[in-house]
């Protein structure tokens, strides 16, 4: 069975923002995130993979018998823009997107050029809900 690419590091999450993103306002905005998702999660940041910065994990496991560990809450500071990964449901995104700004939507995360541009109140239901969604789907043993 394949093993997952997408694993917690040990690599410093402040290294990593200060040494991979140029953009002085996606910097900005990535340790603002950490601020937002930390106070809302309660976990402290931690890389994932190469350039995931994720908030507290989960452990799943399909049907098909594969299996691991992901975080509760993320982002990613990309060049073109930030991918937020966040656990909605279809209900949470038809209420909450609407009024959530300028952002792009894709089947697994959602795209935001810059934090100027959303309801960051809107973003902190969206990261509670994805905690919520994933706790329900996902119970700790």
């Amino acid at each position: 069975m394949a093993k997952n690419k997408t694993t917690e590091t040990e690599t410093s999450v402040l290294d990593f923002i200060n040494t991979f993103v140029d953009d002085e306002t996606k910097r900005n905005d990535s340790f603002e995130l950490i601020k937002i998702m930390q106070k809302v999660t309660g976990f402290e940041p931690k890389m994932w993979g190469p350039s995931i910065i994720g908030f507290g994990s989960y452990h799943y496991k399909y049907a098909s018998g594969h299996e691991g560990d992901s975080t509760l809450a993320g982002f990613s500071p990309r060049k073109g823009a930030i991918s937020l990964y966040l656990h909605l449901t279809a209900e949470n995104r038809a209420d909450l997107l609407p009024k959530f700004g300028k952002f792009k939507p894709s089947k697994g995360c959602i795209y935001v050029k810059k934090l100027a541009d959303i309801d960051i109140e809107i973003l902190k239901k969206m990261v509670s809900l994805s905690v919520e969604n994933l706790n329900k789907l996902y119970p700790s043993k």
